[in-house]
Formats: C-alpha cells, sequence, structure tokens
C-alpha cells in the first residue's frame, strides 16, 4: 500500500494505518510536575503550529562553521549573512510545495515563513489539526509557577509517509514551557566583618574579574548583545533602573533596554528575567541590549522553538545571545535535538555568539533500566554553542579566587559526539582527574560541557522594586560572561574586526588563555552508595565543571582581540 501512497502522491496524503510516519517517537509526553489538564480543547477552537522543514546541504553548513570559527582558517570571522545561509539551507522546491499543499488541503491559513524557509507556521482548528497529524488529541493544561496555560497533545501524532522526507518534526504537540531552576541560598554565616561584601554586585564581579571603570562600551559602535528568555516572566524597566541605580554607580551605563522582541506583559517581574537583563547590561556595560521575551504568546506554541524562529527571520542581530534554559536531554525527541543543533549551526556561520546557561543539577541523575546514569542537559551539550558553568568564591563574604558551585552543569552528552576542537582537552582531563566516576555513569566520547564559567552564587537582582540577595544559578554566570564578550567584540569591533563569533574552536585551541582556571571542588549527582552525590571534580586546565575556567578581563581581552 505504501507503494500505492507514492504513487497517489497527494490525493491519499491523509490515508494513515501503513501509509503513516512518526517524526517523534521518541519525545516524552508525560506530564511534567505541577502541570494538570483541564481537558479536550474545543474542536473549533484555534491552534498555531509550526512544521520544520527539511532542510538542504547540513554538512556543507557545519564545513563553513568550521571555516569561520578556526582562527587558523584562511576563512576565520568571514561570516555568512542570513541570506547566504538561506541559499544553502532552505528546502527543496519539492518539499516547500508538497508540505504548502498537504497544509492548504488540510484548511490550514495564515501560514507564515521565515526567510530561511525552513519553518513554517500555520492556523487550524483543533479538528483540522486533528484529522492532518493522525492520532494527536488536543487537552488544555495549566500549570508552572505563573499558573499559565498551553495547549499540547498527552498522545503521538504521525504524518502521512509521503512527508517522511520532508517533515522534521511538527512544533506545538508535546513540549511544555521550562520552569527556573534559580535558587534563594541562605545566607552563609560570615565571622567578622572587615573587608568583607555581602552578596555579588556588578561592582564585585568588575572587581573579581579585573574590570576598570574605563571597561565599558564606548556607545560609538553598532554593537549590542542579547538575552533570550522563555519562562512566562516579564522584566520591568522600572527595577532595572532601580538596580542601576543602587550598583551601577561606578561604571558608565546604560539604564534601559533598546529593544524588547515580544510581548512584554503587565505581569509581576520574575526573578530570573531580571536577573539576566540587570548582569549582562552591567557586565556589557553600555553596550546595547535586546531582550527577547515570550510571554503572551499563543497557548500551542513553544517559547523556546519562537525565538529561534526569530533568529532565522532577522538579519541584523547581537552578536553575543545568553539563553538561561535547558531541558534533560533524554526527554526531547532526536528529531528536534538534532534540528535544533542545525539552528545552532545557522547562527554560527553568521558570526553570532550564543552562550547557554549548563544547568543548576550539577552532573544530573536518572536511572536507566535500574541503573543510575549521570543527566546531560541540552542545549548545554549542543556542540555548536558556548556553555557556562557556575562558581562560588572561596571565601563567600570576600573577592578571593573561585571555587567549584556544586549545582554547576557539567557532563558528557549521549546524543552529540565530541567535536574534534575539544579531544584533546577531554582526553587529558579523563586520563588525569584523580575522581573519575565510573565509566557506566558517562558517555565518554560525547561532547562534553561547560566550555567556560563565571560566579554563579550569591547575586542580589531587584525584582518588582525589591532588592533580593543570594540568588544563584548558572542563569547569572551566563549573562556575566556574554557581557565581557560583548566588551571584547566592541575593541574588535573598534578596531575593524569580525566579532568573535562562534567561540568554542579558539577557545580550546587557545588552551584557556585569559582564564582563571577553577581547580577545587566537585559537582552534585546521584544520592546513591555507588558515587554519593559527588559527579566530576574539576583540576588543572579542563574539566565538566567550569570548563577552562572564570574571565580574567584584560588577559581575556588580550588573547582575543586579534587577528
Amino acid at each position: 500500500t505504501c507503494r500505492l501512497c507514492s504513487l497517489l502522491g497527494l490525493l491519499v496524503l491523509f490515508v494513515t494505518g501503513k501509509c503513516s510516519h512518526s517524526p517523534e517517537p521518541d519525545q516524552q509526553r508525560t506530564l511534567p510536575p505541577g502541570w494538570v489538564s483541564l481537558g479536550r480543547v474545543d474542536s473549533e477552537e484555534e491552534l498555531s503550529l509550526t512544521f520544520a522543514l527539511r532542510q538542504q546541504n547540513v554538512e556543507r553548513l557545519s564545513e563553513l562553521v568550521q571555516a569561520v570559527s578556526d582562527p587558523s582558517s584562511p576563512h576565520y570571522g568571514k561570516y555568512l549573512t542570513l541570506e547566504d545561509v538561506a541559499e544553502l539551507v532552505r528546502p527543496s522546491p519539492l518539499t516547500f510545495r508538497t508540505v504548502q499543499k498537504w497544509l492548504l488541503a488540510a484548511g490550514a491559513r495564515n501560514c507564515h515563513s521565515v526567510t530561511t524557509q525552513d519553518f513554517l507556521t500555520c492556523w487550524l482548528s483543533v479538528r483540522q489539526a486533528e484529522l492532518l497529524l493522525s492520532g494527536a488529541e488536543f487537552h488544555r493544561y495549566v500549570g508552572g509557577p505563573g499558573e499559565i496555560h498551553v495547549i499540547r497533545s498527552p498522545r503521538p501524532y504521525q504524518l502521512p509517509k509521503a512527508l517522511a522526507p520532508h517533515v522534521d518534526f511538527v512544533g506545538g504537540l508535546h513540549r511544555f514551557p521550562p520552569t527556573s531552576s534559580l535558587r534563594q541560598r541562605p545566607e552563609p554565616q560570615a565571622s567578622g566583618t572587615v573587608g568583607l561584601h555581602f552578596g555579588v554586585t556588578p561592582s564585585v564581579i568588575r572587581q573579581r574579574y579585573n574590570l576598570t571603570a574605563q571597561d565599558v562600551g564606548s556607545g560609538t559602535t553598532n554593537n549590542s548583545q542579547a538575552c533570550a528568555q522563555f519562562l512566562e516572566q516579564y522584566f520591568h524597566d522600572s527595577d532595572l533602573a532601580e538596580f542601576m541605580r543602587l550598583f551601577g554607580g561606578n561604571f558608565a551605563h546604560q539604564a534601559s533596554v533598546a529593544r524588547v522582541v515580544g510581548q512584554q506583559g503587565r505581569g509581576r517581574a520574575g526573578i530570573e528575567a531580571s536577573l539576566d537583563v540587570e548582569y549582562l547590561m552591567s557586565a556589557g556595560a553600555n553596550i546595547s541590549t535586546w531582550v527577547y521575551s515570550s510571554p503572551g504568546r499563543h497557548e500551542s506554541q513553544e517559547p523556546f522553538l519562537e525565538w529561534l524562529l526569530l533568529l532565522s527571520n532577522e538579519s541584523a542581530l547581537p552578536h553575543v545571545h545568553t539563553v538561561s534554559y535547558g531541558d534533560d536531554e533524554d526527554s526531547l525527541s532526536s528529531a528536534y535535538i538534532q534540528r535544533v543543533n542545525t539552528e545552532f549551526m545557522k547562527a554560527a556561520a553568521r558570526g553570532l555568539t550564543v552562550l547557554f546557561a549548563s544547568g543548576d543539577s550539577g552532573a544530573g541523575c536518572w536511572s536507566v533500566s535500574g541503573r543510575h546514569q549521570f543527566r546531560p542537559s541540552f542545549p548545554a551539550s549542543s556542540p555548536y554553542v558556548t556553555t557556562v558553568g557556575g562558581t562560588s568564591f572561596q571565601n563567600p563574604f570576600r573577592v578571593t579566587n573561585e571555587i567549584v558551585d556544586y549545582i554547576s552543569g557539567g557532563g558528557f552528552s549521549n546524543v552529540f559526539p565530541q567535536p574534534s576542537y575539544q579531544e584533546e582537552a577531554v582526553a587529558q582531563f579523563l586520563s588525569s582527574s584523580p575522581h573519575l566516576p565510573p565509566s557506566s555513569y558517562f558517555n565518554a566520547s560525547g561532547r562534553a560541557y561547560p566550555d567556560v564559567a563565571a560566579l554563579s552564587d550569591g547575586y542580589w537582582v531587584v525584582s518588582n522594586s525589591v532588592p533580593i540577595p543570594w540568588v544563584s544559578g548558572t542563569s547569572a554566570s551566563t549573562p556575566v560572561f556574554g557581557g565581557l564578550l560583548s566588551l571584547i567584540n566592541e575593541h574588535r569591533i573598534l578596531s575593524g574586526r569580525a566579532p568573535l563569533g562562534f567561540l568554542n574552536p579558539r577557545l580550546y585551541k587557545q588552551r584557556g588563555a585569559g582564564l582563571f582556571d577553577v581547580t577545587h571542588g566537585c559537582h552534585e549527582s546521584c544520592l546513591n552508595e555507588e558515587v554519593q552525590g559527588q559527579g566530576f571534580c574539576s583540576g588543572p586546565g579542563w574539566d565538566p565543571v567550569t570548563g577552562w575556567g572564570t574571565p580574567n578581563f584584560p588577559a581575556l581581552l588580550k588573547t582575543l582581540i586579534n587577528p
């Protein structure tokens, strides 16, 4: 019958059974904790679904990323424009036509594509969507800290077999919005109070990482930076202004965000949203800053996917993007993970520096057929992003050297093989670390992360007009590292050079030059007899807890300014 399917082509695209194909059989569909179903959605309600169309020349794209990101390549820094990327990856005319006909026949309306033509977002009624995606059944759920509503399908969907070569996956069916893992830790106890600081503020960061008052944006370039937020959270301009009034007195800064992409609603500010903006703008001080904000999206959209579509639809983007979002690698379908990874390749080819938080659960832990293993996080585990871990001060009240923050996410991907740029560093770690966990706990040949780190413990944040102390998580270290890279980009742009782009090949080639090596401490993992809550431990050189270490700004600037 499947031969018949392909012969009759579009006429029997609706025939299910033998002729159907499941794009995401391995996508986790269990309800995340804290979500409840409110029942089936009315069949006449409208949904927005995103179809990821099969791209062309992905191999070639990965070669180009290597060429523009490797300092020893003649093409280093010669980035592609969005239009170049579109020329390369856009789906074949056959793919585009087949998918469009299929959608139009199903009654889809208001379809929008992006510049690269590899995503199509359309509106359908629930009835039409359930006919189109056989097996899907749309329910409304409520959950998350903000008690938000989403529409998702608890059952897997199938596509007609004739579409298998044309569609990677359909967004808006299974993945739930993430929740924040930021914590407010109890205040440490101080003894004696001379020369102490009481938590991390911009001036503590600037002191620790050796920035002077002159290390700020010049205000004369078109340099810009961005943070992206996918929690149902807002930041308030008034919080940013108050934060800078309290903590921004000794360096030039901008007191407002240059551009908000997405809906900024009227809700309460979230600590995470406030933290991202406040520290990106005080580390990358006086540099124009964008915020990608997801609230106000339609209930059936996936916020993270929406952000990727925005990147593929805007030709002039900030050079540095910091993102504090992650999911368990094992909870995501292989089709989704591979496609999102290609989206990061597209960003790298364009010279964007994309930083992700490494996560706040150390090595993580889960049980696979009765045996414990570490649990990697994605996108932290993507080989095409720079992943930022976390540290604490050795003495929580003094600006001293840094040790591991035990929550710092790190480990080895179970999906992505180790990229060549890090093979030597990882081999060195595996052969020299005195406290390696049992080999059954991790995939030693996978992409290892994080790449770098910064302080993640004990931050002051202003949220809803209230200064809040002791906020901790790698969603603090990520914007700090991102802001410092923006300052380095500023110098590069002023001297006529290209921005840094995808940093990892250069970072590993320079073996962590310009970074403070963090050599003390281990992060957390499975609480069992065998590993007793201990994951990997940091040591000299690169390690899967703090990467190459934390920024020593003048030294890092020196090593990254030329060529």
